[in-house]
């Protein structure tokens, strides 16, 4: 790569500062073309012979039995969602860890955490009331 160019007083010119981002465009567009050309070569070179038995429904080795619709229980969602709600937490205590660290933030940072914390603790002890934690 050449030297950038001085215009005034330490100022660079712009084609020296879009120079470095036409480097990441052909790179992008390189991957791109990577991807394309190998999905297209996947497509004619792969053979195309339907059958039957290959346009079923598969699943873990399990013959399709009866229709393709079937129900679920409500509990593996709310499962699901004390799931999100405790990782969200766990990804905003990271970033609160490193704020209450810096100096004049301790207080504030203390206060809002355990205002959070007690969001999150009633949300808890009312899945809890509700039998949700229990499994059946």
């Amino acid at each position: 790569m050449r030297e950038p160019t001085v215009v005034a007083a330490g100022v660079t010119g712009a084609a020296d500062y879009f120079e470095t981002y036409s480097v990441v465009g052909i790179l992008a567009v390189v991957g791109v073309l990577f991807v394309a050309v190998a999905f297209g070569a996947g497509r004619l070179l792969r053979p195309v012979v339907p059958t039957p038995e290959k346009l079923l429904t598969y699943e873990c080795g399990v013959d399709p039995v009866g229709e393709g619709w079937a129900h679920t229980q409500v509990r593996y969602y709310v499962y699901a969602f004390l799931y999100v709600v405790f990782a969200v937490d766990s990804i905003f205590l990271f970033p609160w860890a490193t704020v209450f660290a810096a100096p004049g933030y301790g207080a504030t940072t203390l206060v809002e955490m355990f205002v959070f914390l007690g969001f999150l603790a009633v949300g808890l002890l009312y899945a809890y009331k509700k039998g949700v934690l229990a499994w059946t």
